[in-house]
């Protein structure tokens, strides 16, 4: 059963809408937008009726906050209002409001009105959903394409998609780059970054495969593999659209080589001019590389791992993001072992 909330702090106008919506709707009514963030604490709802003349906090304002809040941003909100005028309509829309209702409200325009939106909500749900089901299919594609060309890294792009979701969410938690990744949509982040190693797909397989030590020449051409990524990003751009997950995938995909000194490649970037993407993806790939068997090594053990990036901590890597991977490390080494 879908759940309502009624924010309004006229009585008659909570015990109405209660009365009408719940024999179809699980129904809370709350007499003030102060107690309706108190609830969403706790409770997430399909769809909220908000009143627009309210004390302590009015409609446009609660509405302006549920809209800066990552977790709220996308509920539906229909306007319960007395004023029916076109300034204050454009107004709601202005803001985000999905529909309006004029009070005193008819029951069965307010049962009808709902029923309506939360059957459109569900189809575009059921549509996005679809569309995400699509994209990330042809996501694992593309990766696994990747991976089995390159038979020296095995599972390298699964083991660095769990450092990436790691590292976020110790970022989130401590606060570190939250005016920036706050905004960010970490399940469209974490799939994009799989496509971080597509330029190898432009690296010819004697090279990318190679038994042994490269030469420095087959190195400068490895290292072509990042600004391919971008190439190849920037194709699908063209053809597809500028897709948030596509611009992730760009700066995962042309950055997470440069180092935080100006010292790395393709561009030689240095400090905060590197995308945020990059400079977390430098940590998730280089602890990966470390701790992996490879033709020219053998493995680092986890400690010696970590005493290599935190040591590179200001030169090769981000300050602030090596600090958060020293808080995290367990977790890193308990990552790496799903092999």
């Amino acid at each position: 059963m879908k759940t309502i909330f009624v924010v309004d702090d006229n009585n008659v106008n909570l015990v109405t809408a209660d009365e009408v919506l719940s024999p179809h709707y699980r129904v809370f009514p709350l007499p003030s937008a102060v107690q309706m963030f108190e609830l969403l604490k706790d409770v997430h709802p399909d769809m909220i009726l908000l009143d627009i003349m309210m004390p302590e906090m009015d409609g446009f304002e609660a509405l302006r906050l549920l809209k800066s809040i990552p977790a709220f941003k996308k509920i539906p909100v229909i306007f319960l209002s007395g004023q029916s005028d076109p300034v204050t309509e454009s107004h709601g829309f202005e803001e985000g409001a999905l529909d309006f209702i004029s009070k005193p409200f008819s029951s069965s325009v307010l049962l009808n009105r709902i029923k309506t939106h939360l059957g459109i909500e569900d189809l575009i749900r059921k549509r996005t959903d679809n569309l995400i089901q699509l994209k990330n299919s042809i996501v694992n594609v593309l990766s696994n394409m990747v991976e089995n060309r390159d038979q020296t890294t095995g599972k390298h792009i699964e083991r660095t998609t769990r450092y990436i979701r790691i590292l976020l969410d110790e970022m989130l938690r401590s606060g570190v780059y939250n005016d920036e990744i706050e905004q960010w949509d970490f399940e469209v982040v974490v799939s994009s970054s799989r496509l971080h190693d597509i330029g190898k797909i432009a690296i010819s397989d004697l090279i990318l495969n190679k038994p042994g030590k490269l030469t420095d020449e087959e190195f400068e051409i490895i290292k072509t593999h990042a600004a391919e990524g971008v190439r190849i990003i920037d194709s699908i751009i063209d053809e597809a659209g500028d897709e948030l997950f596509l611009r992730y995938a760009r700066l995962f995909a042309g950055y997470h080589h440069e180092r935080w000194d100006g010292k790395g490649y393709p561009y030689g970037l240095k400090g905060e001019e590197i995308p945020l993407h990059g400079r977390i993806m430098a940590v998730a790939d280089v602890y990966d590389a470390l701790v992996s068997d490879r033709p020219y090594k053998r493995a680092f053990t986890h400690e010696e791992a970590e005493k290599i990036i935190l040591e590179s901590k200001g030169t090769q890597f981000d300050p602030q993001i090596a600090d958060v991977f020293s808080r995290v490390s367990r977790q890193f080494e308990e990552a790496s072992l799903c092999r």
